[in-house]
């Protein structure tokens, strides 16, 4: 490692040059990934719910499928309004009443079946089918077409509208994100570090690292809008604790050799080792996420662990060869910083380490019952704001047509005609449906298939399936729709064995399912990676138990927060904030226990060793911490969708709890069990 760190600082203006050049293919790779947005996508394939919209999608091309509300319009205008949507590239075709009778009948005498889905008081509503899969770019432009020709009577409904103002709103919201993550990480590292020069160089030496990041993205494929949202300013949180030791290595260096690029490789060999434990455990923690059966998880997680190891490499590669190219006006431009040197907590905490490990256990208590009765949702419409033309829409849906979900069955074809209206009416009266619309039902046996009209068999019966479609009036991810969901799954099997019930509803019934398991393999997942890591790096075997029962301790506080608040968090934040606080805040107890060792090694009793380790470093778990913290509290703050700021505003709350609950719960522990600690570690007392 020494000649490795010797090379960089001898060409560090190749390895500059390098890592400029580097930016180009990265900048190419990250404009040319593609977005997901659609958070359903990434449950199993495997599932009856994901079956089914694959033949909704593929056969009858509802998958994709918006509803379009026009209020107060005469009939003929409609007419012409359908006719010009019909002709919008995109659209593989439209559904209104014309499609099924004749327009002149009045709707009073129109059948109540057919007259509630297409009629509600003042308005009448138009279904619109898309030819390709709502997230595709070709559904999108269709929607702003469309856009283009409605009036102000018109309102936009379905997943497709709804994934094209997330577009849109994602795509203005992340680059102020990553602005205001950068301005408040430079105000903190500005206030606690001595150099005002430093902080530009860091977030210089990080962008590259996450520019890196995103641009090796497009060999995953494509990334979920939440990672893009947040990869950035979780990246520039979690890494900076590497630029951080190595520039405080290179400065006590310093003070011993005054060549400064002697004292270079040694804080680059130095700080190499630090980290490789601290950073495996952050690399670990992400991976857990791989574990979920949800895709997300591996989404998240492999961008994260990929963004932590190049954040490493840049840490001893780009970050020393830019400190030493400005370590002239680094050192001409020096202030003081607004910490205090911490005497006073280091007396403190170790002469009250006992009560703190009372503290520690009492405060389990309140927090494991508050982080297990957290409320938790999973409509992904609630994530976003109320005033969004198709959240508008959406709401104008639930309350005019009683339209609050809707599911789609595909039974086969070949179920007797008299077999399907039975199981029709048994779905009927289910509580909670408010209309079933099938082709059985609307045409029968009496009428031969050479008289249905071609349209109509095209929407509701086609390459040997039938598409049922119920309206309830129940909310999806609710008790009662989760309810009426398996009863429907139920009649249906009875019917056809192969018969499936998908839609938003199914969909969302089993990301509800799949949550609570990911939740509980992800949380021992992470927890198993972190201890393993953490057991090899100090070959010990208590270390791990009580640095990981610290963190926990931290992270049961921070979820258990929103039960005493009344507040209801997104279910993303509740599988993904644990793990994530796990892995980014670790590195804090490592860094203080590591220091702990060193002094007990260097022969101190164990009260003035824990003093000596909090003044060593205190200042820089501070200083991470802050940094961590400013980088995603802003975001918490401004964002405008729900799943962002709630993510984004537990992990900012995460870093200053793990950062309290290290300074003053750790050490106590470490104080109580020193003496088990030295039997069961290796090494523990001697070098």
């Amino acid at each position: 490692m020494k000649k490795f760190a010797r090379m960089i600082v001898k060409h560090r203006k190749l390895v500059l040059l390098i890592g400029v050049l580097l930016m180009i293919p990265s900048l190419y790779g990250m404009t040319n990934t593609r977005v997901n947005y659609d958070l359903l996508t990434y449950l199993p394939e495997e599932l009856d719910s994901m079956k089914g919209q694959e033949v909704v999608d593929k056969v009858f091309h509802k998958a994709a499928t918006g509803l379009l509300i026009i209020e107060d319009m005469e009939s003929k205008d409609v007419i012409k309004l359908k006719e010009k949507i019909d002709e919008v590239e995109g659209v593989e075709k439209t559904l209104w009443i014309s499609d099924l009778m004749d327009i002149t009948i009045p709707k009073e005498f129109l059948p109540s079946d057919i007259k509630d889905v297409f009629y509600s008081e003042n308005s009448t509503l138009m279904m619109i089918e898309f030819t390709h899969e709502a997230a595709s770019d070709a559904t999108q432009t269709a929607i702003e077409d469309i856009r283009g020709i409605m009036n102000k009577q018109c309102f936009l409904s379905g997943m497709s509208a709804i994934l094209r103002d997330t577009i849109k709103l994602a795509d203005k919201e992340t680059p102020i994100y990553v602005l205001l993550a950068v301005v408040l990480a430079t105000i903190v590292l500005a206030l606690t570090l001595e150099s005002t020069i430093v902080p530009l160089i860091f977030l210089a030496a990080i962008g590259m690292a996450i520019l890196y990041n995103f641009g090796t993205n497009i060999f995953l494929g494509e990334i979920s809008y939440i990672t893009k949202s947040l990869a950035a300013v979780l990246q520039l949180g979690v890494t900076m604790d590497f630029s951080i030791f190595l520039l405080h290595r290179y400065e006590d260096e310093l003070k011993i050799n005054s060549n400064k690029d002697e004292a270079m490789a040694v804080a680059i060999t130095k700080t190499a080792t630090s980290i490789a434990g601290s950073s495996l455990t952050t690399i670990a923690g992400f991976l857990a996420l791989a574990v979920m059966k949800l895709g997300l998880g591996k989404d998240i997680g492999f961008v994260m662990a990929k963004g932590v190891f190049i954040g490493v490499i840049c840490t001893i590669t780009i970050l020393p060869a830019l400190i030493l190219t400005f370590n002239k006006v680094i050192h001409r431009f020096n202030h003081g910083t607004v910490l205090p040197s911490f005497n006073g907590t280091a007396n403190f905490v170790t002469k009250h380490y006992k009560k703190f490990v009372v503290l520690f256990v009492l405060l389990f208590i309140p927090f494991i019952y508050g982080k297990a009765n957290t409320e938790v949702y999973y409509n992904l419409d609630e994530s976003l704001p109320r005033n969004l033309d198709s959240i508008v829409a959406l709401d104008k849906l639930k309350t005019g047509y009683d339209m609050t979900t809707t599911h789609m069955i595909v039974i086969d074809s070949e179920t007797p005609s008299y077999q399907a209206k039975e199981m029709l009416g048994e779905i009927e009266q289910l509580p909670g449906v408010q209309s079933v619309i099938g082709y059985d039902k609307l045409v029968g046996p009496a009428i031969p298939y050479e008289y249905v009209p071609d349209k109509l068999t095209d929407i509701l019966e086609k390459d040997g399936h039938k598409l049922i479609l119920v309206n309830s009036s129940f909310k999806a991810a609710t008790d009662e729709q989760n309810k009426q969901l398996q009863d429907m799954n139920d009649i249906v099997k009875k019917y056809d064995e192969n018969g499936m019930v998908t839609g938003e509803g199914a969909l969302t019934k089993d990301l509800v399912e799949l949550a609570d398991v990911d939740f509980k393999n992800v949380s021992i997942a992470s927890i198993v990676a972190v201890f393993a890591i953490i057991l090899l790096v100090f070959g010990s075997v208590s270390i791990p138990i009580i640095l990981v029962g610290t963190i926990e301790l931290a992270i049961f506080i921070n979820m258990g927060i929103p039960y005493y608040t009344n507040t209801t968090i997104p279910f993303v934040s509740s599988i993904v904030i644990g793990t994530i606080q796990l892995g980014a805040t670790v590195d804090y107890a490592i860094l203080l226990t590591t220091r702990f060792r060193e002094e007990i090694r260097h022969g101190h009793d164990k009260i003035e060793a824990m003093r000596l380790s909090l003044l060593g470093s205190v200042r820089s778990i501070v200083t991470s911490a802050l940094t961590f913290f400013g980088a995603t509290v802003g975001v918490g703050f401004i964002a405008d969708m729900e799943m962002i700021k709630s993510l984004t505003g537990m992990i900012s709350r995460g870093a200053i709890i793990s950062m309290f609950v290290i300074i003053f719960m750790l050490p106590a522990l470490l104080l109580l069990f020193e003496g088990f600690i030295a039997k069961t570690s290796r090494k523990w007392r001697r070098n």
